[in-house]
């Protein structure tokens, strides 16, 4: 891709770990399109970049909607002709309280982000990277430590989480043919505003309420940078990137 514009799209991309990946590809050179809920929160992510108007396409979507998502990714091919990376990153939490006192509205709100949208974003990201030339590309699905170990109160996002993984190793073996890499990252307490209680803390699987560390979000940016830099023939296929001492590795 030497001498060519790469292009990614970013779902999530109005805050946390989006916003800082978002930004991250901008200031690399990518040309991005920054997908999420709210508008304003798009042309922050923007603004915070600084310097990249021209490659910029700010795409209000909702990752649950056949339609919306089929919309985000016709405007990136108008607009950038290409698509080199897609980074599933939107997602969404249900209360955390008792799995019987769970709304099935609730449950299928988080379905609908968080395993629903990836899936539509990866039909559509094949259907470019198939057949564009040159072939092939890159798709980062955000996963989670919750892709591995629930938090307690936590069904329909674990339960979306672990789905994720069935994803990832699918996408990997369906874009094997057509040069399209899939892999995931699993975060563990990156400092976003999602995470600012952690610190205070929280409910453990004991039963006891303890602080969690966070750290760095820059690290998450820097480590999704690196996937995407290599080659189409290299793939990280799984990688966790956690707060050191977080209670994860380890019984509790």
């Amino acid at each position: 891709m030497a001498g060519k514009q790469r292009v990614a799209v970013v779902t999530g991309a109005g805050s946390g770990i989006g916003r800082a990946v978002a930004v991250a590809l901008l200031k690399d050179g990518y040309a991005v399109a920054l997908a999420g809920r709210r508008e304003e929160a798009l042309r922050e992510t923007a603004a915070e970049a600084g310097g990249s108007e021209d490659r910029v396409l700010i795409a209000p979507t909702d990752v649950g909607d056949a339609a919306a998502v089929h919309a985000l990714f016709a405007a990136v091919k108008d607009r950038f002709g290409r698509l080199d990376l897609l980074f599933n990153n939107a997602g969404s939490g249900a209360p955390a309280i008792p799995l019987e006192e769970l709304a099935v509205e609730q449950w299928q709100a988080v379905v609908d982000v968080n395993l629903t949208g990836p899936f539509l974003c990866t039909q559509e990201a094949f259907r470019i990277m198939k057949a564009q030339k040159p072939r092939g590309g890159r798709i980062i699905n955000n996963g989670s430590i919750s892709a591995h170990v629930p938090r307690p109160n936590s069904a329909p996002y674990t339960a979306t989480k672990h789905a994720i993984t069935g994803l990832t190793r699918s996408t990997s073996l369906d874009g094997r043919a057509f040069d399209i890499a899939c892999g995931q990252i699993d975060i563990g307490n990156t400092a976003t505003p999602m995470t600012a209680r952690m610190p205070e803390g929280m409910p453990q699987a004991n039963g006891t309420v303890a602080p969690e560390p966070v750290f760095d979000v820059a690290h998450v940016a820097s480590t999704v940078l690196h996937m995407a830099s290599l080659p189409l023939d290299a793939n990280v296929q799984f990688v966790t990137v956690m707060a050191t001492t977080m209670p994860y590795i380890g019984r509790g």
